[in-house]
């Protein structure tokens, strides 16, 4: 069973593409998303059995949350339901063309945020558990979530469970050490964490972020990738943390925000080789096109439960087709709205199998 620990919250939104002065007051849409929630979404939606562990507040709106992920299958019982702290926010602008996509979060004294470690019965939570997901988000939070999320991946390890991390660096949080600035403290506090990890996984800014390594020759602010350049920042990420056998980076090429190349590498520690993926019929890498962007929140949750359930699943669970199945799973989240991805199995295999010409299914 996989296990996903984080901070799921509302999500709000302006309909469409509008702005938000355009928009209040108004109408606004309300959905839910965090980037742990949307894994275990996304691994329930394909048929894997997955839990969810969680703080919420105990009041209506919060459990209809947890009625929605019920509905994907994914089982609640690590939910933590507390009597103080309130439910996460974040607000979305959504954007087009030359003008980015913004996001604001709202996240003080959140439930989550307040919770202590020992508030959660990790023994429970990790009943029948082989592989623990994480994220930099959380311990971004609060003092007290960091501390919480190091507590379960330590027991998780001593139980002998597969642990992934998504660096996840969200330079917005990161701000409850006074008199340390956001990368910093990630870098201080992400350095305990990946000593418990098998796999990382991140975008193309996260390490140079979290841990300060840089890929040569890409300059992400201009759409400039160098994806062979990835091969040596993974290498220097499994010389500083030797636990860690295999790291995952997406590669976003951001011409617009509606328009996106996007592709990814796997390196293989034990193999000393980077895969990429997508690859023309010569075997060259060649990102996906993907040129009318519906949403691309939670493009890298999808892809990292992509790559979660293909390293499980016999028909793609070597390196070479788990990125292959990673990079199509995220490929399709960019044509759905809202944070979860809503695609099954057999669709992302399709994609991967090169049917990519969007035609209808009859």
């Amino acid at each position: 069973m996989f296990l996903t620990f984080g901070e799921v919250m509302a999500r709000i939104a302006p309909e469409g593409k509008r702005r938000w002065r355009q928009s209040t007051p108004g109408r606004v849409e309300i959905t839910w998303g965090g980037g742990e929630a949307n894994v275990a979404a996304s691994l329930a939606m394909f048929g894997e059995p997955v839990r969810y562990a969680t703080a919420l507040p105990t009041h209506d709106i919060a459990r209809s949350l947890v009625d929605t992920l019920r509905g994907f299958g994914v089982d609640s019982s690590g939910v933590l339901w507390r009597p103080s702290g309130r439910l996460g926010l974040y607000f979305v602008e959504v954007g087009a063309n030359q003008r980015g996509s913004t996001v604001l979060y709202d996240r003080d004294d959140s439930a989550l945020a307040l919770a202590r470690g020992d508030e959660y019965d990790w023994e429970a939570i990790l009943e029948g558990v082989n592989w623990l997901h994480v994220s930099g988000i959380t311990p971004a939070v609060s003092e007290n979530a960091c501390q919480a999320n190091l507590a379960l991946l330590q027991r998780a390890k001593s139980q002998g469970a597969t642990v992934s991390c998504d660096l996840n660096f969200r330079k917005k949080l990161w701000r409850w050490r006074d008199g340390v600035e956001p990368r910093e403290l990630a870098r201080q506090c992400m350095a305990d964490v990946l000593q418990h990890v098998d796999l990382v996984i991140g975008n193309e800014e996260d390490a140079a972020d979290v841990l300060d390594i840089h890929a040569a020759d890409t300059d992400v602010t201009q759409g400039q990738i160098n994806a062979a350049a990835y091969q040596d920042v993974a290498r220097q990420i499994v010389a500083r943390f030797p636990h860690v056998s295999r790291v995952a980076i997406t590669l976003r090429e951001s011409i617009s925000a509606d328009h996106n190349n996007w592709g990814a590498s796997l390196y293989d520690a034990a193999a000393d080789r980077l895969y990429l993926a997508p690859l023309d019929a010569a075997g060259q890498y060649r990102p996906f096109r993907i040129g009318h962007i519906v949403d691309r929140v939670g493009a890298g949750d999808s892809f990292a439960a992509g790559l979660l359930h293909a390293l499980q699943t016999e028909q793609f669970s070597d390196p070479e087709r788990a990125l292959q199945f990673a990079v199509a799973a995220s490929c399709l989240k960019h044509s759905v709205h809202g944070d979860f991805n809503y695609a099954s199995h057999e669709e992302v295999a399709a994609l991967v199998a090169g049917n990519a010409t969007g035609r209808v299914q009859r």
